[in-house]
């Protein structure tokens, strides 16, 4: 009977997964917060697996918090981005629990790029931190703080699912 018992136990454990990317059919959605000059907001990102190394995705951001000095409109203070990733946990082999992800984006205010990682606790949930950065600005104007805001460098970090 405890034979028995450890097998069982062996083989539940065997079906948890708590891989950071698991290839196609890959489903992730992210919380978070984002901070920038001039702002915190928040950010919300989903992304599906295309294949072994290769997701694309969606993400969405909102400054909340502004510096007293900024005025911004709702056009100025909401971004939405179309992504692709290049997962590459598989590659460098930290960890299974562990993804970096660099990759693309094209938003509403610019074409720029991004580095994230992941680490999963659990099959369902972990942790998430992104770089964001414009390489091309679509309004070539001198921007003013409020026209900056998703239009600059930015950090993201909060919690990763596993849907």
């Amino acid at each position: 009977m405890k034979k028995l018992i450890l097998l069982a136990v062996l083989l539940c454990a065997s079906f948890v997964n708590a891989q950071a990317y698991k290839g196609s059919g890959d489903n992730k959605l992210q919380l978070g917060t984002s901070f920038q000059d001039n702002a915190t907001g928040i950010n919300i990102s989903y992304d599906f697996g295309l294949g072994e190394n290769i997701s694309i995705g969606v993400s969405s951001s909102y400054a909340l918090g502004l510096n007293d000095t900024v005025s911004a409109s709702f056009g100025d203070r909401f971004d939405v981005k179309g992504r692709f990733n290049a997962n590459l946990g598989n590659v460098i082999n930290v960890d299974e629990n562990f993804d970096v992800y660099p990759g693309l984006n094209l938003s509403l205010k610019n074409f720029g790029g991004h580095l994230g990682a992941r680490y999963f606790f659990s099959d369902g949930f972990g942790i998430y931190t992104e770089l964001n950065v414009p390489f091309a600005k679509y309004n070539t104007d001198t921007l003013d703080a409020g026209e900056k805001l998703f239009n600059q460098f930015t950090i993201n970090l909060g919690a990763s699912f596993n849907l």
